[in-house]
């Protein structure tokens, strides 16, 4: 779903690399816009071609044909495309609140805009395939991957930061990615890395070296102060930079254009390019398009689901009493163990009061907003800004519920 995504050529390119690992027979991509399908399939099918991919690829506009037979529908939505993004970017700011689309006002315009789509999408997909799995990869993922398991569809949610800090270690400590293990904490978008190991769980714990000989370059990549990472002994996603550095952050998306801006411009050159007929692969342009390695963890995820294997991958799942300060139906950002039922969270050191805090609050957040994207109205929008950390005052609050409801009341039905 999303399949006319610009982003689509990168899971084609794993799919096809990785055809040991989830040999696909078929792969349907399915979006309402047929003009974006036709680029982005056309390059689908030249792809698998040129690597010698046996499977078919075929488009469609019709969704619930596409979702017909299938034992995985993988999620990569944008509901009101980068123009809504671009909005969800530049609103916030007018507060002094950062703008940004999977946090903040930003991103609980995103998830109401986004959640009734995807919840819509899971039942027709589960009155077709009931035995069929959900991969979202679709933000705020934590907030949406609960909404499709509160409603009790087969999901499981996937996110790249962590494959991407552990393709980033691995290179950093001359070894194979899949000699990294990872200690991997928190939610959607607000985890730690509190260890890191080679050779597995009982390996050696490396990160303090990590942290002594390429901390520079660790912190350069959050855009963090190496001090700060220091200090706090782990290394936290990039997006803690919204928390920990709010107020320079907003300074600095007020000084240039939005992030959506950029991307639009990519994703216009990426289209021209797919267009051409002798372009059989994606193109480097698309690593500054974003979702590094996003390819491989969702075949990895996806392969775990479909052939019951028990590996342990980094997943979007319910907490289950895994970190036993948040309620059970809480979605965590955890290693967990994928077979054929699913996702079963690996058991937790207890969390740093430092980070736990945070986690707390971020929950509660996702709870209201949730609540406000399945039953609308003000009031809740209100609550669910009110209770975020990086918002937090009644005035901005209330400033933004008007807002965000003005510039999305095409996208909400109750508005």
């Amino acid at each position: 779903m999303g399949g006319g995504s610009t982003y689509t050529p990168e899971l084609i390119d794993g799919f096809a690399r990785l055809r040991d690992a989830l040999p696909l027979e078929e792969l349907v991509l399915v979006d309402p816009a047929a003009d974006r399908l036709e680029l982005v399939g056309g390059l689908a099918r030249r792809i698998f071609a040129k690597q010698g991919h046996p499977g078919t690829i075929s488009w469609t506009d019709d969704l619930d044909a596409g979702v017909d037979g299938a034992d995985a529908v993988l999620l990569q939505l944008r509901v009101g495309g980068q123009a809504a993004r671009n909005q969800d970017e530049t609103w916030p700011l007018e507060c002094g609140c950062v703008g940004q689309e999977t946090t903040g006002a930003g991103g609980l315009a995103k998830a109401l805009r986004t959640v009734p789509v995807v919840l819509d999408i899971a039942e027709r997909v589960r009155r077709r395939n009931p035995d069929a799995w959900i991969v979202d990869f679709t933000n705020p993922v934590g907030i949406v991957t609960r909404a499709l398991l509160t409603a009790g569809h087969r999901a499981v949610g996937l996110c790249n930061v962590a494959i991407g800090f552990q393709r980033k270690f691995a290179r950093l400590l001359g070894v194979e990615p899949g000699e990294v293990t990872l200690e991997h904490v928190g939610l959607n978008h607000l985890t730690w890395e509190r260890s890191v190991r080679i050779g597995g769980t009982d390996g050696e714990d490396v990160l303090p070296k990590l942290l002594a000989e390429h901390g520079g370059a660790i912190a350069d990549d959050l855009r963090m102060p190496r001090t700060l990472v220091e200090r706090l002994g782990v290394v936290p996603s990039y997006y803690l930079r919204y928390y920990y550095q709010h107020d320079a952050v907003v300074r600095e998306l007020r000084s240039k254009p939005s992030r959506a801006a950029e991307v639009a411009a990519i994703e216009r050159e990426l289209l021209e390019m797919y267009g051409d007929p002798t372009l059989d692969e994606k193109p480097e342009l698309l690593g500054k398009r974003g979702g590094a390695f996003y390819s491989e963890a969702a075949v990895d995820l996806t392969s775990s689901l479909l052939r019951d294997t028990g590996e342990v991958r980094i997943v979007n799942t319910l907490n289950q009493g895994t970190l036993p300060f948040l309620p059970d139906d809480a979605v965590i950002e955890v290693p967990a163990s994928v077979d054929a039922q699913g996702a079963k969270p690996l058991p937790v050191r207890p969390l740093e009061p430092l980070f736990a805090g945070l986690v707390a609050n971020v929950t509660a957040y996702e709870h209201l907003a949730l609540e406000a994207a399945l039953k609308g109205g003000r009031e809740r929008v209100f609550q669910a800004l009110l209770s975020h950390p990086l918002i937090g005052q009644i005035e901005y609050a209330e400033k933004l519920t008007d807002d965000l409801i003005a510039h999305n009341r095409e996208h909400l039905a109750w508005a």
